[in-house]
């Protein structure tokens, strides 16, 4: 499936507000001279339901444009976190896919995303597992170079709070990929001083969260990452157990 057909027809709720702004704009460049381009726009495809498709596809126009904030995020554009897009929308999408999608991350680039505009937008049309799905992959493309810069995990963190996440699920999926002594503790949204019994609730409250059925409408490849999304919550876990030797 071409990125072209994300224009003619399968696009869902990022063609409106201001992801459709951003798109429109990009799209519009991008396809200058071809068939015009049949957004869904106003009142009516704001009221109807969105099939898992539209999801999936809004899902993805989400991930390359809060992936344009993360790229710029240290001031410069590093090819590994390029590559770290790229591999995303051909496992998703096909090798036919990719060169149109990385022209309209090009694009994205020159303009400058504004996250405190699309965030809320992301807040309101997908569910609290999705978000968080779209947050570990944008701490994946911030470490692909490497470094995990101070400027990358402040727009991180800005990423989260606008797209609705909490503060300890925010901590928690950065804590998968950045570690240091209390990593696990991290992970799970708690602190070395909780009980054991303490630590048993945490799991199962973020294994929950993290399910990989929460995210099933988004397709076969988002669900097999939110698996290692899972595991690295298990790996935690098992972790703190045999630190302290619980059963």
């Amino acid at each position: 499936m071409g990125i072209f057909k994300w224009i003619t027809g399968i696009l869902g709720w990022v063609t409106l507000g201001p992801i459709g702004g951003l798109i429109g704009y990009i799209f519009g460049s991008l396809f200058e001279g071809r068939a015009e381009i049949p957004f869904q726009q106003g009142e009516s495809a704001t009221r109807r339901a969105y099939s898992a498709s539209e999801q999936r596809n809004s899902f993805l126009v989400s991930l390359l444009v809060l992936s344009s904030a993360v790229i710029r995020a240290d001031g410069k554009v590093h090819q590994k976190e390029l590559d770290t897009v790229r591999d995303f929308i051909q496992r998703n999408f096909g090798p036919q896919a990719v060169p149109e999608a990385m022209r309209i991350l090009e694009g994205l680039n020159a303009r400058q995303v504004n996250i405190y505009e699309v965030g809320p937008q992301i807040a309101t049309y997908m569910n609290y597992s999705q978000r968080l799905q779209l947050f570990h992959y944008l701490v994946q493309i911030a470490i692909a170079d490497g470094d995990f810069a101070k400027s990358e995990k402040g727009v991180l963190e800005a990423i989260g709070a606008t797209i609705g996440l909490n503060g300890a699920d925010i901590n928690s999926v950065i804590a998968m990929f950045y570690k240091d002594t209390n990593s696990a503790y991290t992970v799970l949204g708690i602190t070395p001083s909780a009980t054991d019994d303490e630590v048993r609730t945490a799991y199962r409250k973020m294994a929950m969260k993290n399910h990989p059925d929460k995210v099933a409408t988004l397709g076969p490849d988002v669900q097999k990452a939110a698996a290692e999304k899972f595991r690295q919550v298990q790996e935690a876990y098992e972790a703190i157990k045999k630190e302290r030797g619980m059963n």
